[in-house]
C-alpha cells in the first residue's frame, strides 16, 4: 500500500516530463553571488532526474567556491559524457544553483566561513578518487548519487542526508559494509541492491531493489520511494562551520518532498 500510494503521489508531482533540449537551467535563488560573498562555500543539491528517470529518483552534486573565488565550481558524474569523453566525471564552472533541466533544485546542505576551504580540498582529493568514473549505470549504480554519495563520506562536516530518491547513493562497488553518505553511521548494502543502514543525519534505511524506506527521528520524517522525505524540512539555511551556528548532527539537512 505504502509503494502504490507513492506511485499514486508521484504520478501527481509529475517530473521527468519536460524536452531537456528546450528545458530551463537558471539559477533558482538558492546560491550566494561571489561578487557579494568573499567567504568559501560549500552547498549540496538535488534536482528530479530528466525524462522517465524523474519519476523515479534525483541526480545530485555538489558547488563549492574557495575564498575569494569569482565563481563555483560543480562536482557531478553525467552518464553521457562517459561515451563523449571516457569518464562520467565532470568538473566544471556552472550555476551552483542551476534547474537541472527544468527541474528546481532542492538545497541539501550549505557550510560556509573558516575552515571551508580545507573541506574544498578534500572535496577535491575524493573526486580524483572516485573507483567508478569508466562506468554508469542508472540501476543499481554506480551513478551521480554514487559519486555524491562517495565524495561526502569523506567530508563528514557537511552532514548531508541523501534523499532517499537518490537510487545508486548506496552503491559500495565490492564492498558491503561501509560509512553512511552522511559519514554518521554504518550501512550494509548488496551493490546498491538491497542493503539497510543507521546513521545520525539518515536514521534508519531499508533499501529493497534500490528504493528506499525509512524513519528519520531527527526530522520527524518517513522516507518513501518515488516521493522522497515526508515531514518538516525545506531547503537548508547556511551554517557558519565553527561559528555559534555550527549545528549538532541531523540538523543541517532537510527536505520536505525531495
Amino acid at each position: 500500500m505504502i509503494l502504490a500510494g507513492a506511485v499514486l503521489g508521484q504520478s501527481v508531482l509529475g517530473g521527468g516530463s519536460k524536452d531537456w533540449r528546450t528545458a530551463s537551467r537558471e539559477p533558482a535563488g538558492l546560491a550566494p553571488d561571489p561578487a557579494t560573498t568573499p567567504e568559501a562555500v560549500v552547498q549540496v543539491y538535488s534536482a528530479r532526474a530528466v525524462g522517465w528517470r524523474g519519476k523515479f529518483g534525483v541526480h545530485t552534486w555538489i558547488a563549492a567556491k574557495r575564498t575569494d573565488a569569482e565563481k563555483f565550481t560543480v562536482y557531478e558524474v553525467i552518464g553521457y559524457r562517459l561515451r563523449r569523453t571516457g569518464t562520467s566525471v565532470v568538473v566544471h564552472e556552472r550555476a551552483a544553483d542551476g534547474y537541472w533541466f527544468g527541474n528546481r533544485p532542492e538545497l541539501l546542505s550549505d557550510v560556509r566561513g573558516a575552515g571551508v576551504d580545507e573541506l574544498i580540498t578534500r572535496i577535491e582529493a575524493a573526486v580524483q578518487r572516485y573507483p567508478y568514473a569508466q562506468t554508469y549505470r542508472v540501476w543499481p549504480g554506480p551513478n551521480s548519487n554514487t559519486f555524491t554519495a562517495f565524495v561526502l563520506r569523506d567530508v563528514p562536516e557537511l552532514r548531508v542526508d541523501l534523499p532517499p530518491t537518490a537510487i545508486g547513493k548506496d552503491y559500495l562497488g565490492l564492498a558491503s559494509v561501509g560509512k553512511t553518505p552522511s559519514g554518521t553511521g554504518a550501512q550494509f548494502s548488496l551493490f546498491g541492491a538491497a542493503g539497510i543502514l543507521a546513521g545520525a543525519e539518515e536514521g534508519l534505511e531499508l533499501n529493497l531493489l534500490g528504493l528506499t524506506f525509512g524513519v528519520d527521528p531527527a526530522s520527524l520524517s518517513i522516507k518513501l520511494p518515488l516521493i522522497g522525505r515526508l515531514g518538516p524540512g525545506g531547503d537548508a539555511e547556511p551554517v557558519i562551520l565553527g561559528g555559534p551556528a555550527d549545528p549538532p548532527a541531523g540538523t543541517i539537512a532537510a527536505g520536505a518532498a525531495d
